[in-house]
């Protein structure tokens, strides 16, 4: 019987025996070099803003891929090994920027935009909550659509705007506590034009909240002079 099995495993593969589970999991991924700059990108036009890198090479190709394979249906598990990649500059430049405008201790909100589709865009909001863990600042869905949109990929800069235009209104928070409201800090995954961020803004804005500005995983490079954008 002994000398039987050790005929058996001496046909079998190496590898069997060494790696029964090798197989790499979405969790394992290897982290993408995304050939990011050493501190995050941020500007002021036409809102301050910050983000991971610009939207370009690698993490271009990286956001793409995981719209191909993920659809949009909750396949946050794909996200992770490029989140992983691109948060830690990002986190870094958001609390030496926001730590000077608001108190230590005092957090703000981090609040994702909305898509109004059915299978909506997960990024801004697990973002959101990735940052979030980062800062200490809670996640709010203050936002809302207020009508259907366009998708703004094939659309020219003063579309962007009009299509944005009035998208959005503004749900209270479940409790309403005394005393200032906390500052707010958008999340999207690509800003462009800024049309959407903008009018995610006024909207906030117009209900008496302050907003400190817009964080996103990437910025699209501006045709010609790049007016308003500097490292960190």
């Amino acid at each position: 019987m002994a000398a039987n099995l050790s005929a058996l495993l001496g046909w079998m593969p190496l590898e069997w025996l060494a790696a029964p589970n090798s197989k790499p999991s979405a969790a394992r991924a290897r982290r993408p070099n995304l050939e990011l700059p050493e501190a995050a990108l941020n500007g002021s036009t036409p809102l301050t803003w910050w983000a991971a890198g610009s939207y370009g090479g690698e993490l271009r190709r990286q956001l793409l891929s995981w719209r191909k394979q993920a659809k949009y249906e909750q396949r946050l598990d794909l996200l992770d090994p490029l989140l992983e990649a691109a948060l830690p500059q990002l986190a870094r430049a958001l609390e030496d920027h926001l730590l000077r405008l608001h108190r230590p201790g005092k957090g703000g909100l981090l609040v994702p935009i909305p898509s109004w589709k059915r299978h909506a865009n997960p990024l801004p909001g697990h973002l959101a909550q990735r940052l979030g863990a980062s800062l200490g600042w809670r996640q709010s869905a203050l936002l809302k659509r207020s009508r259907p949109v366009l998708g703004q990929h094939h659309l020219g800069r003063q579309q962007r705007w009009s299509n944005q235009a009035d998208g959005f209104c503004c749900q209270e928070p479940p409790q309403q506590r005394l005393g200032p409201r906390p500052p707010i800090l958008l999340i999207d995954d690509i800003l462009t034009t800024g049309a959407t961020l903008c009018a995610a803004a006024a909207c906030l804005e117009q209900k008496g909240w302050r907003v400190l500005g817009a964080a996103c995983l990437a910025r699209t490079p501006a045709r010609g002079a790049a007016a308003g954008v500097r490292g960190r």
